[in-house]
């Protein structure tokens, strides 16, 4: 369980009550584990997983894009919420983690619906065109670089579109005084931004490692 800020039992108690992952994601998890190792935490959870399906489903998502790929669970997830004719784009630096990715997206059936392009995601999302305007997007990546990835994706985004951003809680260390590593830094900066951010409504979710919701005005 993810979200190690919540007592253990009400953890297993919210997963037991949510919807399961189907097959290929257990297949997905189990296979991640054997080959990344102690990289496997870098997957997202199943609630994690289920919420960003009906997420995009709820807002009827066309254009989406993913900024951290790795193994494929949260890709398949977004795009499988996707309206009718929808697309996702991801970036990611690693090519022998995304070809899990890929052999996933087969297995799942939508690589139709996705395109991944491999190298460093601030230089990659700036090729993105003006048009057609981004209405979802997923930040699950190195988390010195959130600003950055939320600053380009924000000019991309669509009136009313939403940024979903992982790990804003980071084992709810950003709420500790005692933490004042990096990452911790980095999180706290990012999450103070977004808070005074006049462009955007927000809102942070006590999922798994901390979920913040953002939707420009």
């Amino acid at each position: 369980m993810k979200a190690t800020y919540l007592d253990p039992t009400v953890g297993q108690y919210m997963l037991a009550h949510t919807t399961l992952p189907d097959d290929v994601l257990d297949a997905l998890a189990v296979e991640t584990r054997e080959l990344t190792g102690d990289s496997a935490g870098m997957q997202i959870s199943p609630d994690q997983g289920r919420f960003l399906t009906m997420i995009a489903q709820i807002h009827g998502a066309a254009n989406a894009v993913e900024v951290g790929t790795f193994t494929g669970y949260s890709s398949i997830c977004l795009a499988r919420g996707l309206a009718p004719g929808g697309r996702l784009t991801c970036f990611d630096v690693n090519e022998e983690w995304t070809a899990i990715a890929r052999r996933y997206w087969e297995r799942a059936e939508v690589t139709d619906r996705v395109e991944l392009r491999i190298g460093p995601a601030a230089e990659r999302l700036r090729e993105l065109p003006e048009e057609p305007a981004v209405d979802l997007a997923f930040i699950d990546a190195d988390k010195a670089n959130y600003t950055v990835y939320y600053e380009i994706l924000m000019s991309r985004l669509a009136p009313g579109g939403l940024i979903l951003v992982d790990n804003t809680l980071w084992s709810g260390h950003v709420a500790d005084p005692t933490r004042d590593d990096d990452t911790v830094r980095h999180m706290r900066e990012f999450n103070d931004m977004v808070s005074t951010d006049g462009r955007v409504t927000s809102i942070m979710l006590p999922i798994a490692d901390g979920l913040t919701m953002i939707r420009k005005h």
